[in-house]
């Protein structure tokens, strides 16, 4: 399949084949290369071994000296960051995708991979190459679904490209960076995005609904870091809901799915440089994280604005409260609801005293910690000894959550 975006760059997204059954699976897309037993040494959630990955990326692993690499992973520098212009239909101001389309304006890649909408469904995503730079248009703003991003990297050599760049989230770059070698790549430049939980399309279909008696007509949607989410509608409308006023309680128990709620690696800590909004505080916020992403932010130039990111509140009080309610979840007990009016009075009081900037982020990298745990813990203890890493029971001995026996490597 062939599309054209406005203006007309071609978008190449080939037929993919049926991905393979795998249990804790986010269909990264290696299951449906010629060779899905790669799955065994590639996939994320079954032994990932992050120190030797982040070694073999970025010339080191976390260092202890850094207290922020505990929680977002190597990086050279973080920043604050937007496009001036901003870009129309971007999710934020543009920054990944900008960053793809420059790489291939200056011929540094052959192609871009990356996702696209399906042409019948806006949220759906699909795996395309992308090989104009006018192309990077149809890559815009945010999808939510499975989509076999990794499947496309055999059709990507057979078409002869040999410098690549990949736009992924973290469970696709880690498969990605534990093929690089084998895929003989010349080039690969990884922009890597943040990601904590995802669902498939119908089941987003589902959420929306629940937001909106007409969801047909969102066209936006995004978590932001001040607490509210943002929805936009078509014809110009838009409408801001806070965190504690979204109907999470009222969706299935297997919304997201247990990968999901058991991912170690938020920030993408394998990307070259990572593009998110959590520490941003209403902008953007990159980790550069090698020379690589170095040169990636260079080719920006003057378009990047950027600040040192700021740090607010403190964390400690929410994750401990999230911590208590996940734990009811794991159980198979009913979340505790908020009174009605308490909601409304949080919902005020936390973007204005609740962590905010880098403390937002590190907040938000500890409950992704706390939720693995606890859930690997209820529903497949067996593999908690090869799936969490080390660093992620770092991050939640400060809320006495340790590892019992046979829990780690070490004990096992």
């Amino acid at each position: 399949m062939t599309w054209r975006s406005d203006p007309g760059g071609p978008v190449w997204a080939p037929p993919v084949a049926s991905a393979a059954h795998r249990d804790l699976c986010t269909d990264c897309g290696v299951s449906r290369t010629a060779d899905p037993k790669r799955c065994a040494a590639a996939c994320q959630f079954i032994k990932p071994d992050y120190p030797a990955m982040e070694t073999k990326v970025h010339g080191r692993a976390r260092d202890p000296a850094r207290p922020d690499e505990l929680f977002f992973g190597p990086f050279r520098r973080m920043v604050r960051a937007r496009l001036a212009p901003a870009r129309d239909g971007a999710q934020w101001t543009g920054i990944a995708t900008r960053l793809a389309e420059k790489l291939l304006e200056s011929g540094a890649v052959d192609a871009v991979l990356t996702m696209a909408a399906d042409p019948d469904d806006r949220w759906r995503p699909v795996p395309v190459l992308i090989t104009e730079p006018d192309g990077m248009a149809a890559a815009r703003g945010m999808r939510m679904g499975y989509a076999p991003l990794l499947a496309l990297l055999e059709p990507a050599r057979a078409a002869g490209h040999k410098r690549l760049a990949v736009i992924g989230i973290p469970c696709q770059v880690y498969a990605l960076r534990a093929l690089e070698a084998e895929l003989g790549f010349e080039r690969l430049y990884v922009i890597g995005t943040p990601c904590s939980d995802n669902t498939s399309t119908e089941s987003f279909h589902t959420f929306l609904g629940l937001l909106s008696d007409r969801p047909e007509t969102i066209t936006y949607l995004e978590f932001r870091a001040d607490y509210h989410v943002e929805l936009r509608f078509a014809g110009g409308g838009k409408r801001e809901i806070p965190f504690l006023k979204l109907p999470i309680s009222d969706l299935p128990g297997d919304f997201f799915p247990l990968t999901c709620r058991t991912c170690v690696d938020y920030t993408n800590v394998l990307a070259d440089i990572t593009v998110g909004y959590m520490g941003g505080e209403g902008d953007q916020w990159l980790l550069v994280r090698n020379d690589r992403g170095e040169e990636l932010v260079a080719l920006l130039g003057g378009e990047l604005k950027t600040a040192a990111p700021g740090s607010a509140g403190k964390r400690a009080g929410p994750v401990k409260g999230f911590l208590i309610n996940t734990a009811r979840a794991a159980g198979g007990l009913p979340l505790r609801r908020m009174p009605g009016f308490m909601r409304g009075i949080m919902g005020w009081m936390m973007p204005r005293v609740g962590p905010r900037g880098l403390e937002f982020a590190r907040a938000r990298v500890e409950m992704k910690a706390v939720e693995t745990v606890l859930h690997l813990r209820r529903a497949e203890p067996r593999r908690m000894k090869s799936m969490i890493p080390a660093h992620v029971w770092a991050l939640v001995a400060p809320y006495d959550l340790r590892p019992e026996d046979g829990e780690t490597r070490e004990t096992s």
